[in-house]
């Protein structure tokens, strides 16, 4: 028995083995193994031993047998002997330990089906059709890793079989959604939510992933948390699956009349430290308290199976027509769906948050001034101002612009809302069925004063929201806005690295990398691209021993590479002793760690003498040789990487861009959709540094090449300035 394994001890009390359960996964796991050679088998007859075998958008080739075994399945041939060795752990004697083992056997069969199945996979033409999902590729794991790193997602739902009652498993899906749960869906229990019209896919954290052993893509979507953010190296078992029991709180729901197979595949999952509940009446032969037992009751079941697993949720409950939670931020509002839309230069739009006097408000009071949505015709455009007024003895108009960016996540956790832009440049829009269920516009104003207060308790003490539609209310205080955005900004200007005396760290990402440290400075955002010098100045106001701590800027060592005494001495206590030095203005010498949640990477392309970027969102090549899952896999979980690193897309903007290394000069490639979001920053900023208006023009993207040999001679035609500095390396 392993350190991790007794976790498991007296969970069966004395005289009450399960026998039954555990004949019942000894069965099923010879089954799923012996399913996966036929098919092995005929795949290696078919295609040959030396075929290529693995998932698309992935760098953790087959993520359970990775994860467990740290083998790196690159063809058919690999395959067969890892096959028989999980085949040969599978015991008739029936005992708890047996039954885990049996479990990991069938996670390792159900693996290999799967990858089988991706023999046929072509990117134009998908396996399944949409929504489901199948297997999800490592772009979206970082997508919502940051979410799951600060308990925006408290953990992960895997809901499998068919339900006795397609209107009960809708509302505990909607329960959970509305608790911000990642959800994985699997068998028939797909189908009976379809019929629900309850919204599944990738945007909505909840992914309708197949039947039968597509269930394993739960698996080896949890599994590469550990690798990917983590930085546990793969192969070591039992920190791997200490790293699933701590980090990625997970419960399984069997609905429905057992299958042995999926019983086995169930066992998966408590070998990994997950617990099953089941809907079906257990007899005491096949029951382990704690793992695998019993709640008939659905409107239970997902309160005990919290409880299980061990998962708190101390959120607002907010008493609202529609559903509400992150799991609704991805959501989209087309036209055909939309009841009525404001803003996004349609019609004039704002919002502010404002700091004000205790004397100026009346906490949770919500006015509106102007027409409601029930009282304008379907498809209409409104003007839109939203004011909120707060009030905090520890409140600084520093936070205003802080708090201002949230109404952005806090309206889009609404089912039915979506909102996208920031001050003046707003759009919002909500659709036919919200607006049916009775969403009016102060259920905007419950939403942010409810939020406001549960999110910045320390800074926020009363909140009072006025939303404007009428068009010359909104003027007016659209004209008020751009004075205090304008006031700000000329703020913000002042704000150097040079300026201040502190920087801060975010820790925030250690529970997922534990030696990740990144130093936000006001020239610098953290590689997640979410907090900023003020958001993490914030943070701290609000939670003095939170993971944003103030680091007094002491010490300096070298100003060009950007060294400090006292970062470094933050940075080796910080990071558990495991780094002694960060350079936070160079990428070749002791940069900064990525965790896995960066938006961006950046590489050296020796040959063009610079450096290239690319992002989550791009899927394909790059010069650098690899795709952006490939790189991540190589700098994630809380490294130092000379020459790679993660960072923060607006980063690339900013003034101390790799200012050692000589700046945006260096950029020789970057996708072209990252081109276009950064654009007009990009071309101020190639002014400012002398390169010319035309500098974006003289970096290549995807449409010129992706290797080293297309793109060079472009950037010699262009006379790219990377060409002409020292050399990188």
């Amino acid at each position: 028995m392993t350190d991790f394994d007794k976790i498991f001890e007296g969970a069966i009390p004395e005289g009450k083995e399960p026998v039954a359960l555990f004949r019942e996964v000894y069965h099923g796991a010879i089954t799923a193994t012996s399913y996966a050679e036929i098919l092995l088998n005929q795949a290696i007859r078919t295609y040959g031993p030396d075929h290529p075998v693995g998932y698309p958008d992935t760098a953790y080739y087959l993520p359970v047998i990775r994860c467990y075994s740290g083998e790196e399945v690159k063809k058919l041939g690999d395959l067969p002997p890892i096959l028989n060795r999980k085949r040969a752990q599978i015991s008739p004697v029936l005992n708890f330990e047996n039954a885990r083992l049996a479990g990991e056997a069938t996670w390792y069969a159900a693996e290999i089906i799967e990858a089988l199945r991706y023999l046929k996979y072509k990117p134009e033409d998908p396996l399944l059709p949409e929504p489901w999902t199948g297997f999800i590729g490592d772009p979206v794991v970082r997508r919502f890793g940051i979410k799951m790193v600060d308990w925006t997602i408290p953990g992960e739902a895997i809901i499998m079989g068919r339900a006795r009652d397609s209107k009960a498993l809708a509302k505990i899906v909607k329960d959970l959604m509305g608790m911000g749960f990642m959800l994985f869906i699997c068998d028939e229990a797909v189908e009976q939510l379809l019929e629900e019209n309850v919204k599944l896919g990738i945007d909505y954290i909840a992914y309708p992933l197949g039947n039968f052993t597509q269930i394993v893509h739960a698996a080896n979507y949890a599994l590469r948390a550990g690798m990917m953010f983590g930085g546990v190296t793969p192969g070591l078992r039992d920190e791997q699956r200490d790293y699933q029991r701590r980090r990625i709180r997970a419960f399984v729901l069997y609905l429905g009349e057992h299958d042995m197979v999926k019983t086995a595949a169930a066992f998966g999952a408590i070998f990994t430290g997950f617990p099953v509940i089941t809907d079906q009446p257990l007899p005491e032969d096949k029951q382990i308290p704690d793992w695998f037992f019993s709640v008939e009751d659905y409107d239970k079941i997902v309160q005990i199976a919290m409880e299980t697993r061990g998962i708190k949720l101390t959120k607002i409950k907010l008493d609202l027509p529609i559903n509400f939670g992150p799991a609704f931020e991805g959501e989209s509002i087309r036209k055909n769906d939309m009841y009525v839309e404001m803003g996004g230069n349609r019609s004039p739009a704002f919002e502010l948050v404002r700091t004000v006097s205790e004397a100026e408000i009346t906490d949770g009071k919500i006015e509106l001034v102007g027409p409601d949505i029930d009282q304008v015709p379907e498809g209409s455009t409104l003007p839109l101002g939203i004011l909120v007024d707060i009030y905090g003895r520890k409140m600084q108009a520093d936070f205003e612009g802080v708090l201002e960016r949230r109404i952005h996540d806090f309206i889009n956790y609404g089912e039915g809302l979506w909102h996208t832009g920031q001050r003046a440049i707003n759009w919002l829009r909500v659709s036919k069925d919200a607006v049916a269920k009775g969403f009016r516009f102060k259920h905007y104003g419950e939403i942010l004063v409810a939020k406001m207060k549960e999110e910045f308790p320390a800074i926020v003490d009363r909140v009072q929201v006025t939303i404007f539609t009428d068009e010359a209310k909104v003027k007016e205080y659209l004209a008020i806005a751009r004075e205090k955005y304008k006031e700000r900004d000329d703020r913000m200007r002042g704000l150097t690295d040079e300026s201040v005396d502190t920087f801060y760290s975010c820790v925030l990402c250690q529970s997922f990398a534990p030696n990740h440290v990144c130093i936000v400075t006001p020239e610098r955002v953290g590689l997640c691209g979410a907090v900023s010098w003020l958001d993490a100045k914030a943070s701290y106001e609000i939670n003095h021993a939170g993971p944003n701590q103030p680091i007094p800027k002491q010490g300096e060592i070298d100003p060009v590479k950007g060294i400090w005494k006292s970062v470094n001495d933050y940075l080796y206590t910080a990071s558990n002793r495991n780094l002694e030095q960060v350079c936070l203005y160079t990428l070749m010498e002791n940069p900064m760690t990525s965790c896995g949640c960066f938006e961006a990477i950046m590489a050296i392309v020796p040959e063009c003498n610079g450096i290239m970027i690319t992002t989550r969102d791009h899927p394909g090549m790059t010069p650098s040789g690899m795709t952006f899952s490939t790189l991540a896999g190589m700098i994630g979980g809380g490294v130092q990487t000379p020459g790679f690193m993660g960072i923060g897309r607006t980063y690339i903007v900013s003034k101390k861009f790799i200012k050692a290394d000589g700046g945006i000069a260096r950029i020789v490639w970057m996708p072209k959709a990252l081109k276009d979001f950064l654009r007009e920053d990009l071309v101020r900023r190639s002014i400012e540094e002398g390169l010319g208006e035309d500098f974006i023009d003289k970096i290549a993207d995807e449409t010129i090449g992706t290797t080293v040999d297309e793109i060079l001679p472009y950037l010699e035609e262009v006379g790219h300035p990377a060409l002409s500095l020292d050399p990188i390396m």
